[in-house]
């Protein structure tokens, strides 16, 4: 179903406040439990808020009002019973257009892919959020396959940054960031294959969280292997936590899944006496001077609130070579996959990386196995004297976007911070740290050892509340 006819059949109550679309996952909860504000009410006023306002952004693919307000009165009669299924149950929640839903076509912003399927799977993500009662709204765009980082697809146009609409809000993940951050619900499952999550996130002025590898089940298998991660995308890291608990645990159908963690992590917060390593290069990244202020000011926040901060730049080269030989490889793969004729909707930009990725022999793509492996090692030793690693998220504000469909913006955007920790599968955010003069989001990542998630958590959590965000305002 299209946005505008998933609109136009929703039963659209007006004068709906947007103070309830407001609301994070964690007070939606706790209005339903108090009996002040119910699912229905909350998921009617998130679906008038995309009703307003998403055709300033374009964060939807598909919207289906019916069958979300449907699981909404479904949810809405289990919290008068007292018998809510989980402390998700009724919230909204969006998925990016890469991930399975039944029913819904999985066009992964591409005229690639037929339509005219049988949609009858759902992801491990998805099939827990429907287990734990929540109100499933729809799907956000994506850049073609996720394989650029900016938010502009050949199948669904540009979508752009609430922030300021002549911008980027980042990609892959465009929809979800300018979904989470204009109050189109709360949660949003997105994904991240070299920052996907984090680079819109830090364009867009939210919070994005890429786990550790394993942490989230993958099924079908990403072209990009063990470099893809579905991830939380949301306004606060407490809501983060929470859709993290709902949909972290395993999945017979990803042989990579790690076993479940029998905590909430949502459990601690506050950095007194951390290790932490903050490095605004990485030793080879250019950055821009603002954002390097701003970044710096927000490490020293961290010291402020207890942490040890030392300025420390890890050790390594860019990885990038290594990091393109698996990108490049998957995309020869992924467009493999497709008859000649389907293969030819495919927009240039992907297919001539595909044509890269075809000529890497198989000499060459072992030895960058061998590289990953020695740079995960030395992350290791890293963390063995470090509990975290600070560096900016992207190394330049939102870039520009074209004005129209017409002049579509094709060239990729990567950040030389994201993708090392795809490549050693290690968990890393990116939260709010500050506004450009000229009015744009910087985020800091914050980096941990491989399995430290809940270290990860913990510091962004306590770096949100010691530097609470403003949102943006409405576009008009």
């Amino acid at each position: 179903m299209s946005v505008q006819g998933a609109l136009r059949n929703s039963t659209s109550q007006p004068g709906r406040p947007d103070d309830i679309a407001g609301l994070s996952a964690v007070g939606l909860v706790e209005q339903y439990r108090a009996k002040s504000v119910s699912p229905l009410e909350a998921t009617q006023a998130v679906l008038d808020r995309i009703e307003r306002l998403d055709r300033h952004v374009n964060a939807f693919a598909l919207l289906d009002a019916e069958s979300a307000l449907a699981s909404a009165r479904e949810s809405e009669t289990r919290w008068q019973r007292g018998e809510p299924l989980s402390p998700i149950d009724g919230v909204p929640v969006a998925l990016k257009d890469l991930i399975l839903a039944k029913g819904w076509p999985t066009l992964r912003g591409s005229r690639a892919v037929d339509p005219a399927q049988d949609w009858n799977e759902d992801s491990p993500a998805t099939a827990r959020l429907r287990e734990q009662g929540a109100v499933l709204l729809g799907k956000t765009t994506t850049s073609e396959f996720g394989w650029k980082g900016l938010g502009d697809s050949p199948l669904t146009g540009v979508t752009r940054n609430p922030w300021n609409l002549a911008h980027t809000p980042g990609g892959s993940s465009g929809g979800s960031a300018a979904a989470t951050a204009l109050g189109f619900g709360p949660l949003h499952v997105a994904t991240d294959g070299g920052g996907s999550t984090r680079l819109p996130a830090a364009h867009s002025g939210v919070f994005g969280f890429k786990p550790t590898f394993g942490r989230v089940p993958v099924y079908p298998p990403s072209q990009n292997g063990t470099l893809f991660h579905v991830t939380p995308m949301t306004r606060t890291v407490d809501d983060a936590a929470l859709l993290f608990d709902a949909i972290a645990r395993p999945d017979l159908r990803d042989w990579n899944a790690l076993p479940a963690q029998e905590m909430s992590w949502r459990a601690k917060v506050g950095v007194k006496g951390l290790r932490i390593a903050f490095s605004p290069t990485l030793g080879y990244a250019e950055v821009d001077p603002e954002i390097e202020r701003i970044v710096s000011d927000a490490a020293q926040t961290l010291a402020g609130l207890g942490a040890i901060v030392e300025r420390v730049d890890p050790g390594i080269e860019d990885p990038f070579d290594i990091f393109q030989t698996f990108w490049f490889a998957g995309a020869a793969k992924l467009v493999a996959s497709f008859d000649p004729g389907r293969r030819a909707l495919i927009e240039p930009g992907l297919q001539e990386v595909a044509e890269k990725g075809r000529s890497i022999d198989v000499i060459t793509y072992l030895q960058a196995v061998d590289r990953r492996e020695a740079l995960g090692r030395h992350f290791s030793r890293f963390h063995e004297k470090w509990d975290l690693l600070l560096t900016p998220t992207t190394a330049h504000p939102a870039s520009a976007i074209a004005a129209s469909d017409a002049d579509l913006v094709v060239r990729p955007i990567r950040s030389p911070f994201t993708y090392p920790f795809n490549l050693t599968q290690q968990p890393a955010a990116s939260v709010p740290a500050g506004l450009t003069a000229e009015g744009l989001p910087v985020g800091l990542q914050i980096i941990g050892a491989k399995f430290a998630d809940a270290t990860v958590l913990r510091a962004a959590r306590a770096f949100e509340q010691a530097r609470p965000f403003a949102r943006p305002k409405d576009p008009a």
